[in-house]
């Protein structure tokens, strides 16, 4: 029988790795669709009405009927959570919707709120009809969630006061508000916590259509002129993510005043992307190094996450977190039971012989290769 100890162990390790798979691997690429410091000093480009927002078509329909309904009502909209890979406008969309409600929005983090007393100092201060935005939110401690509960259902704080035999609850009403909360990871959310969002909203990558005229609009706001196909083609590279697609607009504006030309061209964004390192597809560097270390140093896979960190020089958390997630969506990777494997996709783009699938491959050279890869 294994012994108490042994078990509570193993389940204090499994704690701690989903804790640390909760926190986001640091990701400082321009082509990055995480925040970084310098997005923040173009905040001016954020759209700040629905009828100004691009793309999201669906949820944009969806939450005008459910922002005129609570307007005709009277009422606090419905709890809100916004959910969806980083960079697509959740903080954005957050802005806009206070702006249609006419409401006054306060801003924090999962991480930020440390202690209940935190949460309760925010929850008192609103008033009837404000929001609070909860940015992160799956990384809301647990105890904090338990606090959360009542004022989202019954519009209500418990908190107890004293301790021992002297403690005592004590009930506080609070004006009725609504809480969005945007998360990357909505999984990593708890039943309880997701069951008390009235609406779910789950934003989709943006298409090159939608990214091109994020882009010409941001660009009228920066006062640069912008060519259509060199919107176009900064589009194509920015991942579905406008936050990428105005940073590369930031980079691509700051080559054509170097240059002396008022307006940016289809050459000139073709140039200053070219200088980035970011190929037609928005991949850089690092993205391409790992599709080239499988195909040259182990002919296509499959190989390893830890072998393959090693034989690139990065972190297996960074290529899992980081890199792969968007060469499995190009379709150039595949994860198998026995490792990474390049698809003819990823060949092609490269300009590679394609040597065929590895479930192609007779079961001899299969063998030598996983042999090779061993050693």
């Amino acid at each position: 029988m294994e012994p108490k100890f042994t078990s509570k162990m193993a389940e204090k390790d499994k704690v701690e790795r989903n804790r640390k798979r909760s926190e986001p691997v640091e990701d400082k690429r321009i082509i990055s669709n995480s925040r970084l410091e310098d997005d923040e000093s173009d905040r001016s480009l954020r759209p700040k009405t629905m009828a100004d927002y691009i793309g999201q078509e669906k949820i944009k329909k969806n939450l005008a009927v459910y922002i005129t309904a609570a307007k005709n009502r009277n009422e606090a909209l419905d709890h809100v959570l916004l959910y969806g890979p980083p960079g697509l406008g959740k903080t954005t969309l957050a802005h806009v919707i206070a702006n249609e409600l006419g409401a006054q929005i306060k801003v924090t983090s999962g991480p930020a709120i440390e202690k209940g007393a935190d949460l309760a100092a925010i929850l008192t201060n609103l008033e009837d009809g404000d929001i609070l935005f909860i940015d992160e939110i799956h990384r809301l401690n647990r105890n904090i969630e338990e606090v959360l509960y009542p004022a989202m259902e019954d519009f209500t704080l418990d908190l107890v006061n004293g301790t021992g035999a002297m403690a005592r609850s004590i009930r506080i009403p609070l004006k009725k508000f609504t809480l969005i909360g945007a998360t990357t990871r909505s999984g990593n959310l708890s039943s309880p916590l997701r069951d008390r969002f009235g609406v779910i909203l789950r934003l989709e990558p943006y298409s090159v259509k939608d990214i091109t005229k994020i882009v010409t609009r941001s660009s009228g706001i920066l006062g640069i002129d912008i060519a259509d196909k060199a919107s176009e083609e900064i589009a194509k590279r920015s991942r579905g993510t406008p936050r990428v697609a105005n940073r590369l607009l930031r980079r691509v504006r700051d080559f054509a005043e170097y240059e002396g030309q008022d307006e940016i061209s289809l050459q000139l964004a073709d140039k200053s992307l070219e200088y980035m390192d970011i190929d037609s597809l928005g991949l850089d560097v690092t993205d391409r190094t790992v599709v080239e270390t499988i195909i040259d140093k182990f002919d296509g896979g499959p190989v390893g996450l830890d072998t393959l960190a090693a034989a690139t020089g990065e972190e297996s958390s960074t290529i899992e977190d980081v890199v792969e997630p968007f060469l499995i969506q190009l379709g150039f990777i595949n994860r198998t039971t026995r490792g990474r494997v390049c698809t003819e996709r990823a060949y092609r783009h490269l300009g590679r012989s394609f040597k065929g699938s590895y479930e192609g491959r007779d079961l001899f050279s299969a063998a030598e290769e996983e042999k090779k890869n061993e050693d």
